[in-house]
């Protein structure tokens, strides 16, 4: 058995004991067979002494016996990692970042508590998965969606405390933006509900998320200030019908004027769709005049790029929109769209489908990417797998480093130019969306990089992960989520007047947990007894 840092083996067979007369001896879990289960499917360390793995594994059934859990681990200096389903796969799965620490596994915590379909909203525990909110949902009938990521088989809580985000219309697909109350559990073993919810009782928790007072809910979110019990989500009503179109401009600096007039239709809630702007010649299949284009100092002028793409008769760059909406609306809403888009010599517009609600479970079945009707999937795996990995390495996983960009045309261009350089420069395969628009007024530009279990390769992903992380930054283009290896990394960015910010995550991470047994490490917050030896 596995023996966490600086807990002493007689502690923590004490420990052992304890947490199984307070869960059920079955549901604490010290095999080794069993814990490896907890490591990271994708880990770029797979197999080197360095890998994230736990000592073991605890999974309550109730509030009261995660108290139970605290209590014990502060008696015992039990350093905690609270997963909901352990599904966050790319970013450090149920791995923990303080490497031997116990996981706090709350996928027995699965009860759906309320959905309420007239204020379209539900109070959920963390261990309930999107599959599982969806057939509730589904099976009674209800019209209403939820949001799922890709893919789909996580939880809307550890989703949501992440900065996870969907596919629909928002603010249903920023997940943590979407929630409204939740139950955490303190260090201490005390239960606290935010907003109204601290409200005996209160009628409208699900419904209005300041109540009296700060807020401070966010605190709970990539952070180990507490276990979060229960959350709750806004949910999007059914609409009438979603419609589909595509627009493509021809050259490559349209993407100026593209991305200013698609912010300009996103600000004033004409487009409030999740879109990707990708192009045929940046993301299409790579040949050798690309490559010659890309190797010149400047990259390739403009007028290089025009004339390559007109040689393959293929736009420069294309996006597709989805409207949600009752119909009338959704067509005048893509007919405003064509309207602006046409202020750019050469755009072209392709009307897409009308789907129509609700649907039958056959239509639903046909739909090879159901995702942005709300219904969640695991097709995403069966794209991913098909990549080729660097040097021929069979992949195993990837890592994704998502810098955050403005929604500005030359921005995209120049971060396009930065991070293709960089992945040439390290002889690296780059698989990435040119941008995507998830969260509020911004594109996240993904940068994956395929995992394997090559120890030599794994170290060349490694480095170029934080390569990815040290040259966004640089750029002003903060990291906004990222695997448990490389938090401490990217915290590390966030230096304004010498770390103030993390300062701040330190001072309440002494307040609220003095012990510090709730999941060290998590986002570069550590306890105080660790700082020191990892400066």
């Amino acid at each position: 058995m596995r023996t966490p840092p600086g807990v002493s083996p007689a502690d923590f067979a004490a420990a052992i004991k304890e947490f199984q007369a307070a869960i059920g001896p079955e549901w604490v879990f010290t095999d080794e067979a069993t814990v490896d289960l907890y490591k990271d499917a994708y880990s770029p360390m797979w197999g080197e002494a360095t890998e994230k793995v736990a000592s073991a594994a605890v999974a309550p059934d109730s509030v009261e016996q995660v108290q139970a859990i605290v209590k014990v681990a502060n008696t015992y200096r039990i350093p905690l990692y609270t997963i909901s389903t352990g599904r966050n796969l790319a970013y450090g799965g149920s791995a923990p970042a303080y490497s031997g620490s116990v996981v706090l596994d709350l996928k027995r915590m699965n009860r759906i508590l309320e959905v309420n379909e007239d204020n379209a909203y539900c109070l959920v525990e963390p261990g309930v998965s999107y599959f599982d909110l969806y057939r509730h949902i589904r099976e009674r009938g209800l019209k209403l969606w939820i949001d799922p990521p890709d893919p789909g088989w996580g939880s809307p809580v550890g989703n949501a405390l992440d900065h996870g985000a969907g596919r629909t219309p928002l603010p249903y697909r920023d997940h943590f933006d979407a929630h409204c109350g939740m139950e955490v559990v303190l260090a201490n073993g005390e239960v606290v509900r935010t907003g109204m919810g601290a409200l005996p009782a209160a009628k409208t928790w699900q419904q209005f998320k300041y109540g009296t007072g700060p807020i401070i809910d966010g605190i709970f979110s990539q952070s180990n200030f507490g276990v979060v019990t229960k959350m709750g989500f806004w949910l999007m009503p059914e609409p009438e019908a979603v419609l589909a179109g595509s627009i493509s401009v021809p050259n490559h600096d349209d993407v100026i004027p593209f991305v200013k007039i698609m912010a300009n239709l996103m600000y004033s809630n004409v487009v409030n769709c999740t879109y990707g702007i990708s192009s045929p010649i940046f993301n299409g299949p790579p040949s050798p005049e690309i490559e010659a284009l890309l190797a010149k100092p400047d990259g390739g002028s403009p007028e290089e790029w025009d004339a390559y793409a007109r040689s393959k008769g293929v736009p420069f760059w294309q996006t597709g929109l989805n409207f949600y909406g009752p119909l009338n609306v959704v067509q005048a809403q893509w007919e405003h769209v064509k309207k602006r888009f046409s202020e750019i010599p050469g755009a072209r517009f392709q009307d897409g489908e009308v789907i129509h609600f609700p649907l039958t479970d056959e239509q639903i079945s046909k739909i090879s990417d159901p995702v942005y009707l709300g219904i969640p999937s695991l097709n995403v795996f069966s794209t991913l797998m098909q990549l080729e990995g660097n040097n021929g390495a069979t992949v195993a996983g990837h890592l994704d480093a998502s810098p955050i960009l403005p929604l500005d045309g030359r921005e995209l261009l120049k971060a396009h130019r930065v991070f293709a350089k960089l992945f040439r420069e390290q002889g690296l395969t780059q698989f990435v969306g040119f941008a995507m628009q998830y969260h509020w007024r911004t594109f996240i530009m993904f940068q994956g990089m395929h995992t394997t279990h090559d120890p030599a390769e794994n170290a060349r992903v490694r480095a170029m992960y934080e390569k990815v992380i040290e040259t966004a930054s640089a750029n002003g283009w903060g990291i906004y989520r990222t695997h448990v290896a490389f938090q401490d990394k990217a915290v590390a960015q966030y230096s304004f007047n010498n770390h103030s910010l993390l300062r701040l995550h330190e001072t309440i991470k002494d307040a609220l947990d003095p012990n510090g047994i709730l999941s060290p490490g998590r986002y570069g917050i550590w306890p105080k007894d660790m700082r020191r030896s990892r400066t």
